[in-house]
């Protein structure tokens, strides 16, 4: 879902846990004509169309094809994936950049080493009676944030016009629920949401006036890549002492190559990619999944620069609203993201004849259901 961290147990005592409860470490075990390396994956969240190029990367064997025998590993509230690879119960994890970057200068040992999500996908939404189409509008207003870390891009697009969100008398911030319950009983006048996941929900549902679907002409959406405040989310991070250790630069090329591969199978199959979410055990339904993931394809292609390249400029972009609202102390030290293994990765599939840009991608229609059904 969104990246989730801030509101979990503490580092020492979930590392204490997972190193008593899980296994660590990569090992190799013998399968079909050779050996495959045994890797774990920990996703931020349970199995949904976010994740879905990772679950098509196993579905369709493209991990097994490179040697790699892939664990994935659900995420949920109350699970860290941070906290998970810096106390080696994976070898990879997912997380949106500045909670990893927290972890990181709170002593954890981990490297970006691929940007899947080229854009943000936060909103502020709000229903049209409301009027609120700029940041400005948001003054005086009851407005929603999850919290938790995620509230960064919103805040800096308030301070950015003026508005301080420590200031009762600027706007009223209320910490809102995962899911827009606030906003459908009118209790905010807007409300923050994943394009991917909750803009969806108020779709979902029916207007009580019509007795139909609420549909996106009802909506007002601020977008915060379009007020300059998006922050890089979901990205494939390790330890870098992991990383240093003899073969595994290898092992990581050869997964960020299996996983690429699988984004791109999901941005030309959208439908089969969907039915491999479903099967991979998602509790949500299959119009809310393909809404979801013809929305992160979306944020992922075209990816300019090859699918996995860091952008420099979004990075700084990050890194200023990370120090700007306290999110870290200071700027990342040396080694906080490298990009030769993404790039290495990359470039193998663009040589097997893959499209690694998507220059070309526009987003489907997709036919909202009710309930997400």
């Amino acid at each position: 879902m969104r990246g989730v961290g801030l509101r979990s147990l503490s580092f020492a005592i979930v590392a204490i846990l997972l190193a008593v409860s899980c296994g660590g470490g990569t090992t190799a075990t013998g399968g079909g004509s050779g050996q495959t390396t045994k890797v774990r994956l920990q996703l931020q969240w349970v199995a949904q169309s976010q994740f879905a190029g990772y679950y098509a990367a196993v579905d369709k064997g493209y991990f097994k094809d490179l040697g790699l025998d892939v664990e994935i590993k659900l995420g949920g509230p109350d699970i860290v994936p941070q906290q998970v690879v810096a106390s080696d119960a994976a070898e990879f994890g997912i997380a949106w950049v500045p909670k990893m970057l927290a972890s990181r200068e709170a002593g954890a040992d981990l490297v970006n080493i691929a940007q899947v999500f080229q854009r943000s996908g936060t909103l502020e939404v709000s229903f049209k009676e409301k009027n609120i189409t700029k940041p400005e509008d948001w003054k005086g207003k009851k407005v929603g944030t999850w919290g938790f870390g995620n509230e960064p891009e919103l805040y800096a697009a308030m301070r950015k016009v003026g508005i301080d969100p420590t200031k009762a008398s600027d706007v009223n911030i209320v910490a809102q629920p995962f899911d827009m319950s606030l906003l459908l009983n009118g209790q905010v006048d807007a409300a923050q949401a994943m394009i991917y996941n909750e803009y969806a929900q108020v779709l979902e549902q029916k207007n009580p006036k019509t007795g139909q679907l609420y549909t996106p002409a009802e909506l007002n959406v601020i977008d915060f890549n379009s007020v300059g405040t998006g922050m890089l989310q979901d990205h494939i991070f390790v330890r870098d002492s992991w990383l240093k250790k003899s073969g595994n630069e290898d092992i990581a090329a050869k997964f960020l190559q299996a996983s690429f591969k699988g984004w791109v199978f999901c941005r030309d199959n959208q439908s089969q990619c969907v039915d491999i979410v479903l099967k991979a055990g998602t509790t949500l339904g299959k119009g809310h999944m393909t809404w979801q993931l013809n929305e992160i394809n979306a944020l992922i292609w075209p990816s300019p620069n090859g699918i996995g390249m860091l952008d420099k400029s979004a990075w700084d972009q990050t890194v200023t609203i990370s120090t700007t609202y306290q999110v870290l102390k200071n700027k990342p030290t040396d080694g906080a993201y490298r990009t030769d293994l993404a790039k290495k990765a990359a470039d193998a599939l663009k040589s097997s004849g893959a499209d690694i840009n998507g220059s070309g991608f526009k987003k489907a229609t997709v036919q909202v259901t009710a309930g997400g059904n």
